[in-house]
């Protein structure tokens, strides 16, 4: 694998969820073992799944993997950063404030944000401190969905600056000396990030339109921030092999979306890598990732599994009443996005009011519906917007009652990146809302995000009571319009694979313990409705059979949406994915 050859001491793996980052990262990884090297491979991503892909349990600290001499991994475990950056901010001032006031601090540290900030603390660890990872020729990082990672890239320029601006004692992370001990060790991880010689940044994609032009933006987002050292991995690009129709569809597509692809990517350095016949786990198949697919004895198959329950039949149970939330969640990359507007689509058909939104900073749902149909309205949860406005009307009442100090501390208060959370939580609420009296289908962030969103509510209180804001209605009536089964409705969308749905059964856990109880799963972009005769898509029909008989298992509610031989963007496109297809239907139109 070029990326080993090639490969400077650290190694970023980015892109859009789904892309196959962490099959990427994990093969670069036992290849530059094998090599000889002492490698570090580090997940950032709060809804990590080395632990399933490599085959070892990992801890938090280095953890040799078995069956491959030289490499070791752990995962960065976000709410156990907290902890330890709570511990390290407010553990001096126990013996010397009066209980409430470390108790104050205390309620300070305890949001979304200060989670995300800890677990950048020990991001900065590793790639900013030589000495952590002075034993290791190489240390790779297995990133989050883009949103995240760029979220997580820009925090060292963003908390500095904070830091640098600030001009009195406290801010929504408490005292500030915890991030003042911190300066140097963030300016040397930017420093460490910028630096050719030092780091890679491993831009992974499909060969999809969406996928390659959230690969572009990532790519141009980073050369702003001074990361230009950068390659492209396409992943998963097929070549037919017969004349098999849904292998020539797909094959198409794939060649279609790489010969559009954005010139900011055509420029990079490029690895492909083939489609594989089964998911990559186990350390035996990540040493034959690259290697050519041979298909050699497998077995042709051309017919699909009959009787599986369909999203038409799941959107008429969602229909059979007027009005209410649908959230779709799931792993980055599942097709959430696509799932959230067939549904909206379909609703809308049948003459309901909807209104289909996002959270995810990084979805397209616009672009998928297209021109809505009668009934449809589609919108978008703006941080930038949302932040302002937030900003604007804390300035406008609070404001204006306080005197000069007082407002230039509200003013400062109110640059910290916390602002943010807090107002896009406030639109979250808002839009939920809405589902009193119409449909409201909200396309929800990666799994680690939306948790942090709902665990939001209390630590939000609090936020406000701080910075002496009004607490919106819709902010009061979130957790128990959410816990209301009626009301809200979530739909857990996977893959037929073992990580997205190994993934979504931990949402699961996590949703019940927030008293929420998921409507139903859908099983998105599989191949055991469709009819193939090419070996490899054959193969990879087989191997989802486990997965789809574990989504049954684990839900009496569940729907199976087909691949589909044409993109699904576009109204009537979206509209086939919940109605009941033939085998003629599923092929490209040239073969019908």
């Amino acid at each position: 694998m070029d990326l080993a050859r090639l490969a400077t001491r650290h190694l970023f793996f980015t892109g859009k969820g789904g892309v196959g980052k962490t099959s990427v990262a994990c093969a670069t990884a036992v290849k530059l073992a094998d090599m000889g090297k002492r490698v570090l491979l580090v997940s950032t991503d709060p809804a990590s799944n080395l632990d399933e892909v490599l085959g070892s349990a990992l801890r938090t600290t280095p953890t040799p993997v078995a069956g491959v001499p030289g490499l070791f991994a752990l995962n960065l475990d976000p709410e156990a950063a907290a902890r330890s950056y709570r511990d390290r901010v407010v553990g001096p001032y126990r013996d010397l404030l009066p209980p409430t006031a470390v108790a104050s601090m205390e309620e300070q540290l305890s949001g979304a944000c200060t989670v995300e900030i800890a677990a950048f603390d020990e991001f900065a660890k590793l790639l900013g401190d030589v000495s952590a990872t002075a034993e290791f020729d190489c240390v790779l990082f297995d990133t989050a969905p883009t949103g995240h990672t760029l979220r997580l890239l820009t925090l060292p320029s963003a908390w500095t600056g904070f830091v640098q601006q600030s001009a009195f004692g406290t801010s929504c992370l408490g005292p500030l000396a915890g991030l003042e001990k911190q300066r140097n060790l963030y300016e040397a991880t930017v420093k460490a990030l910028g630096d050719p010689a030092a780091t890679t940044m491993v831009l992974v994609s499909r060969p999809e339109t969406s996928a390659l032009a959230e690969a572009a933006r990532t790519s141009s987002e980073l050369a702003a921030l001074g990361v230009r050292n950068q390659r492209l991995v396409l992943n998963a690009v097929f070549e037919a092999e017969g004349d098999d129709p849904i292998a020539l569809a797909l094959a198409r597509r794939g060649r279609e979306a790489i010969a559009a692809m954005p010139a900011l990517l055509r420029d990079l350095p490029r690895t492909t890598l083939p489609l594989r016949p089964a998911a990559l786990v186990g350390i035996d198949a990540l040493r034959w990732f690259d290697a050519p697919v041979s298909m050699d004895g497998g077995t042709r198959e051309d017919g699909a599994s009959p009787n599986l329950p369909s999203l038409g039949t799941l959107i008429d149970g969602l229909a059979a009443t007027p009005c209410g939330v649908v959230l779709t969640m799931g792993k980055g990359g599942v097709g959430k996005t696509t799932v959230a507007a067939a549904i909206a689509v379909a609703l809308a058909r049948r003459g309901l009011r909807v209104r289909l939104s996002t959270t995810d900073p990084a979805a397209h749902v616009a672009d998928a519906v297209g021109s809505p149909p009668p009934g449809l309205t589609v919108s978008r949860i703006d941080p930038a917007a949302e932040t302002r406005a937030y900003r604007d009307e804390v300035l406008a009442t609070v404001g204006a009652q306080l005197d000069e100090k007082g407002r230039a501390l509200l003013e400062e208060d109110l640059r910290s990146p916390c602002t943010e959370e807090v107002a896009v939580f406030r639109a979250f609420a808002r839009t939920v809302a809405e589902g009193a009296d119409a449909f409201v289908v909200l396309d929800t962030a990666p799994t680690g995000h939306t948790i942090l969103l709902l665990d939001a509510a209390e630590s939000y209180h609090r936020e406000v009571l701080r910075q002496g804001s009004r607490m919106p209605e819709s902010v009061r009536g979130l957790l128990p319009r959410l816990r209301d089964p009626a009301f809200t409705r979530v739909l857990l969308v996977t893959l037929p694979e073992a990580t997205p749905v190994h993934e979504a059964q931990a949402l699961q856990g996590d949703l019940a313990r927030a008293d929420i109880a998921p409507f139903a799963w859908v099983v998105n972009q599989s191949l055991a409705p469709v009819a193939t005769r090419d070996p490899v898509l054959a193969a990879r029909r087989r191997a989802e059979r486990p997965f789809l008989d574990e989504v049954r298992a684990l839900s009496r509610n569940w729907a199976v949406v087909p691949w589909a031989a044409e993109p699904p963007r576009g109204e009537e496109r979206l509209a086939l994915l919940s109605t009941e297809r033939t085998r003629q239907e599923l092929l490209p139109e040239a073969h019908r």
